[in-house]
């Protein structure tokens, strides 16, 4: 009976061994066949990594301010008797832009004028008495002195239809009319914003350690939001003198052409300052660079060390300034070499790889939106 168990037993225990053992070699061959076996190479777009001349640029944001603006106001108390403007249209320096009552005052300058001319007839014959001394001095005194009061009674009338006769003190384009006709205007009362547009100013500040890299006549590029795409050119027209002790900020203004008017006071721009200098960089279109936490790689495409083929090598650098898609490379990577631009994704540091170029993401110093 203890033979026969003990017989069991060790069949039990080859059958438990044989499963184990032909278990074993299977995964050992599957693990092999897998080993044997490799990666499909990795589809990826590349580009040659490229010197460029680049003009350093300083970077900041400001306003556009009107060459000339002000709100046209009344001068003088009366009624609206004529708007001679349209809301938003350009008007020439000298336009009649509108006219208050002056009926009382032109009534007032006949009779000023009648005044002016009986006071020139009396002087006349005063000088002519007087010559032949048959009036005293005092009255030709009195003559002159008549004359000139009923000549500047004159002038203060006019002056007063004048100043009720509104123009335009400069060219530039009207805004929205605060006024209607009929309407009494007190002194001071707002009658339309008048700005003067091409060209336009824009104000922006630098910080105090830049002064000695900008001056004027230097170009500038402004971009706005409203424009997307589009660059507005200008130059440095003009610097403060100090340097404001709040922030220790520079203070410069800008003038560029305006002469669709697009520009207009107020709005907000980023301005790119071009300093006199000429920079040799590597350029690398941004999405070339992989972004990570322990510091900015590409992967470089080589030839594989044996079996032929393509292979892909990480390779850290160091990034300096953006111009549109591209990027300057400081260090890391030499002109010529070849670079992965798509499908860094799915790499790793040795991968196989095959280049297909049909599609490469944009690479352009100054690019421009499909939909602007």
């Amino acid at each position: 009976m203890i033979k026969r168990m003990l017989l069991m037993l060790a069949v039990m225990t080859l059958l438990v061994g044989g499963v184990i053992g032909y278990k074993l070699l299977g995964r050992h061959m599957m693990n092999a066949a897998l080993a044997a076996q490799k990666p499909a190479p990795a589809a990826v777009a590349t580009t040659e990594a490229r010197e460029a001349d680049w003009r350093p640029t300083l970077h900041t944001v400001g306003s556009f301010v009107a060459t000339q603006g002000i709100i046209v106001s009344a001068q003088l108390d009366g009624a609206v008797t004529r708007i001679a403007f349209e809301p938003g249209a350009t008007v020439k320096e000298g336009e009649l832009l509108v006219q208050q009552d002056v009926s009382t005052e032109t009534a007032q300058l006949a009779n000023a004028e009648a005044a002016a001319t009986l006071a020139a007839l009396s002087l006349e014959r005063a000088q002519q008495l007087r010559a032949n001394g048959s009036n005293a001095q005092i009255e030709l005194d009195t003559a002159t002195a008549t004359q000139q009061q009923a000549a500047a009674a004159v002038e203060a009338i006019r002056t007063m239809i004048e100043k009720k006769t509104i123009r335009a003190p400069f060219a530039g384009r009207t805004g929205i009319r605060q006024v209607n006709l009929g309407q009494f205007l007190r002194s001071g009362a707002a009658i339309v914003s008048l700005q003067a547009l091409d060209p336009i100013f824009f104000n922006f500040t630098l910080p105090q350690q830049n002064a000695a890299q900008v001056r004027p006549g230097q170009p500038v590029a402004v971009t706005v939001d409203a424009f997307l795409g589009t660059s507005f050119g200008g130059t440095i027209s003009a610097l403060n003198p100090n340097v404001d002790e709040a922030t220790r900020a520079l203070q410069l203004q800008a003038t560029l052409p305006n002469p669709a008017g697009r520009l207009q006071p107020g709005m907000f721009g980023v301005v790119e300052v071009e300093l006199p200098v000429v920079e040799k960089v590597v350029t690398l279109p941004l999405a070339a660079i992989v972004y990570n936490p322990y510091g900015n790689a590409v992967y470089l495409v080589e030839p594989a060390a044996e079996g032929g083929g393509m292979v892909a090598r990480q390779q850290f650098v160091q990034t300096g300034a953006t111009r549109g898609d591209q990027v300057a490379i400081l260090k890391g990577v030499k002109p010529g070499a070849i670079v992965v631009t798509a499908g860094q994704l799915k790499l790793r540091n040795g991968a196989s790889v095959v280049v297909n170029n049909t599609v490469l993401p944009s690479d352009s110093a100054t690019p421009r939106p499909a939909h602007p």
